[in-house]
């Protein structure tokens, strides 16, 4: 058995030494270090050999099966060597010239956009949630205080889905807004709470230079006791300030939206022309960024929260409009179109 081993490797070492491609270079390391390669075959079959025979030849073949391993991993680097050189010489390549640049890539302008806001509001002590873009309608419209017959479900054009069960057609649509997890977030959770929903919502209309028939929004909610309207004013005051700047000043106004009461309506000094009027806050000196106010208490008395016990505030904001602020954009459709001429620039 010696024998045979010593004649295997020189045979295998001769083999190896007259290679010139990978190709036989991988035949050859199959042939003899592969599962049914001549070596391994040795080494399985020396559970046969008398136990003094076997330990004396099972050290001989390992130290044959290293030798060639290295053997082969040195031939390896050669080839590979010899075939750079040749393709040099044939292509003509400087390999003295720099390489080409891969092209970086980067986050799309309205995901570097949440990612800030939600940073903001977490440094003060709010929780991140995700929603489901399909949304029943009892969560988008009816447990918000948004009843079948309400004429506020005209300032949503609403994407409906069509969608049947044994028993009937259910109420799906996309999202209109991100306000149900308001709801999904208080039947789970018990006060106090803070959390802020960024997500995408969706609109049946025309698109146009500021309307978009998909969008990302960003909610936010806040219940415990005693909240008051105070607490809005002094999160979104410092909310504002940290987005657009310490200099800004920062007005509430009142507004209706179906599920707080009272509404308000949020806007920023216009930081071009510096509240004295301009094209940018049409003439006005103000540009507003959201809406806002306290949880309506039939709201929380929907997810079995006492109003008597628990208040609560909730915000709601574009995140494209921040973007076009922020960065003096006209058109929202440019967020969609995939022009990288119009991304490279975040």
């Amino acid at each position: 058995m010696l024998n045979t081993l010593e004649e295997l490797k020189l045979r295998a070492t001769e083999e190896l030494e007259a290679i010139t491609d990978l190709k036989e270079l991988e035949a050859w390391r199959l042939r003899y270090l592969g599962r049914k390669g001549s070596l391994t075959r040795i080494l399985r079959g020396l559970g046969l050999l008398p136990l003094e025979e076997r330990r004396v030849v099972g050290a001989q073949a390992n130290k044959i099966k290293e030798l060639l391993e290295r053997s082969l991993v040195e031939r390896e680097r050669l080839l590979k060597e010899a075939e750079l050189a040749r393709h040099v010489e044939v292509a003509g390549i400087d390999v003295t010239l720099p390489g080409r640049p891969f092209p970086q890539g980067g986050l799309h302008p309205t995901t570097q956009m949440v990612r800030e806001i939600c940073h903001i509001f977490e440094t003060m002590g709010f929780q991140v949630v995700e929603g489901t873009d399909v949304e029943w309608d009892y969560y988008n419209f009816e447990a918000l205080n948004i009843p079948k017959d309400h004429p506020a479900r005209d300032m949503w054009a609403t994407l409906w889905i069509d969608y049947r069960t044994e028993s009937g057609e259910m109420p799906m649509l996309l999202r209109t807004h991100t306000s149900p997890m308001q709801i999904r977030i208080m039947e789970r959770m018990r006060p106090p709470l803070r959390v802020v929903v960024p997500g995408r919502v969706y609109r049946y209309e025309a698109t146009d230079a500021t309307h978009e028939s998909i969008f990302y929004q960003i909610e936010g909610l806040a219940v415990d006791e005693t909240i008051t309207l105070a607490d809005l004013k002094g999160t979104l005051f410092e909310f504002s300030r940290r987005l657009f700047g310490r200099e800004r000043q920062v007005r509430f106004r009142c507004d209706y939206f179906p599920f707080v009461e009272p509404g308000v309506e949020v806007a920023i000094d216009c930081f071009v022309c510096g509240g004295k009027g301009c094209r940018l806050c049409n003439e006005t000196g103000w540009i507003e960024i959201m809406g806002a106010g306290m949880v309506h208490p039939d709201v929380l008395k929907r997810v079995g929260y006492d109003p008597e016990i628990y208040t609560g505030f909730a915000f709601g904001l574009g995140v494209e409009r921040i973007v076009m602020l922020r960065h003096g954009i006209e058109d929202i459709r440019l967020f969609y179109a995939n022009d990288l001429r119009f991304l490279r620039q975040f």
